[in-house]
């Protein structure tokens, strides 16, 4: 009988000939069940990992200019380690539902695909920047915000890093107090310089602002002599 190891060898010991006797005669079913004392992680999802019969989910709501309904893209978790304080919960699945059929086949393989890679555990959180950098031939589209998308995939790409974020899987960053303050303070002093105009009503940042390379947001102004992002703070001067 081969037993694989799967966790690290802190120590051992010699079985006497009586005790391996004696375990070999009890039967199977009364034997105890060996279990690890380590907190299951991603490195625990693989293709065998059954489905439970409920999972953990959200659903959002998403319109875009390139499809007449909106799409309600629905990602399920599954719960590791759960009412323990390693609680932790892992994208299992995803579901993209729409009237629109016109791009109903390329959606359902896109999202088979990406469940298989939540399955398959390890790092998942590359999926969001190899979906963000799609870019649509035929051009992209601003959001209500002004946050650009550069296609359909890069939609679904945010939506997923925004579930990611909730749940924890990836850190937000964020800027750091003195830098928000200076932003804010900027940001106010142009907005009493500017005279709002009926592009601006759907931004909090001036009309003459640019496009950031970083988070795509119409937010690039120039700031003491130097361009800089009023939404994340990307500046060109470092």
């Amino acid at each position: 009988m081969t037993i694989k190891i799967t966790q690290k060898i802190t120590g051992f010991a010699v079985q006497s000939a009586e005790q391996a006797n004696q375990a070999l005669a009890k039967p199977e079913l009364e034997r105890e069940p060996i279990q690890s004392s380590l907190p299951l992680g991603l490195d625990s999802m693989n293709e065998m990992l059954e489905r439970p019969e409920m999972l953990v989910g959200s659903t959002y709501k998403v319109r875009t200019p390139l499809t007449e309904h909106a799409m309600y893209i629905t990602i399920n978790d599954i719960i590791l380690n759960q009412d323990t304080e390693h609680e932790q919960r892992i994208p299992f699945e995803v579901f993209i539902n729409s009237k629109s059929m016109d791009h109903f086949q390329w959606i359902v393989a896109l999202t088979r695909i990406i469940s298989a890679v939540f399955r398959k555990g390890g790092d998942i959180t590359f999926l969001v920047s190899e979906l963000k950098s799609v870019f649509d031939p035929k051009g992209g589209y601003f959001k209500q915000g002004g946050k650009y998308m550069p296609s359909l995939v890069a939609e679904i790409g945010d939506v997923i890093e925004q579930h990611m974020r909730i749940i924890g899987l990836i850190k937000n960053e964020g800027l750091g107090d003195i830098q928000k303050q200076m932003i804010e303070a900027k940001r106010k002093e142009l907005q009493a310089k500017h005279i709002p105009t009926k592009d601006a009503k759907s931004t909090d940042f001036p009309s003459g602002a640019t496009l950031c390379s970083k988070c795509l947001v119409n937010a690039v102004i120039m700031m003491d002599g130097c361009m800089t992002c009023l939404n994340c703070g990307e500046s060109k001067c470092g």
